[in-house]
């Protein structure tokens, strides 16, 4: 299981993102990091553990009022070793533009519409899908959703109304997306509270999960990480001798 730590930036700062009601997030302030700087949220995490890839959402890009480009292309610089998936909305491919290698574009449904879907295609696929989803359903491109030749291997299913919350996360949806499409690489977001959340995911197919909150109070700490790096191929295995799969 790869834990992917979620950094949401909005106004300048890094903010608590709460069930996808974005104008009421408020700046972190939580028992890992009492500054919503987002160099010393990054070192925060690394404190937790030596994570390799983290997700940043701009939510100013991801709502036309504005971005944190330079932000982030100073984030990036800083921490080349890191690799950072960064949702920024709307985002035309521009050949002459120098992407930097530590980057990696997440394409959220949210953000396209049918007629501007099939400009993702200039990617080649070097993307990352997020398909959005609130308590109403899904979020964008209908066509995202059904036509799978826009699919990447690698597909966040980003459940807003459970982000921030402590209801769990969407195990039924992710599920049912494992068993649908068995050649994709599917990322849980949204809900997910603890170790054995992450260990449900894991016995429903799924190998990487989008988490803040559970890190920010602390209720997943660097020992339950390593545990799960260490453990979880054991669990599974188990789970699956005694009929708990």
């Amino acid at each position: 299981m790869k834990i992917i730590p979620v950094i949401d930036l909005k106004d300048g700062i890094v903010v608590h993102a709460r069930q996808g009601n974005r104008e009421h997030y408020q700046p972190i302030n939580t028992a890992l990091c009492q500054s919503f700087d987002i160099f010393q949220v990054i070192e925060a995490f690394l404190g937790v553990y030596a994570f390799d890839t983290f997700y940043i959402a701009d939510l100013d890009a991801i709502t036309h009022q504005g971005d944190h480009n330079q932000l982030i292309a100073d984030v990036l610089a800083r921490f080349p070793q890191i690799t950072f998936w960064v949702d920024k909305g709307y985002q035309a491919y521009e050949t002459s533009v120098d992407h930097p290698q530590n980057c990696l574009p997440i394409i959220g449904s949210e953000s396209y519409s049918d007629q501007t879907v099939a400009e993702i295609k200039a990617y080649k696929n070097n993307f990352i899908l997020s398909l959005d989803y609130s308590n109403s359903g899904a979020l964008g491109a209908a066509s995202l959703f059904s036509d799978h030749t826009f699919w990447p291997k690698n597909i966040i299913i980003m459940t807003l109304a459970r982000v921030g919350s402590n209801n769990g996360p969407d195990l039924d949806k992710l599920t049912e997306f494992c068993r649908r499409y068995p050649g994709k690489n599917f990322i849980a977001a949204g809900g997910i509270r603890n170790k054995q959340d992450l260990i449900a995911l894991s016995r429903a197919g799924i190998d990487q999960a989008l988490v803040a909150s559970a890190l920010h109070s602390g209720m997943l700490k660097s020992e339950d990480i390593a545990e799960l790096q260490a453990k979880l191929p054991l669990l599974l295995l188990t789970a699956r001798t005694t009929g708990m799969w």
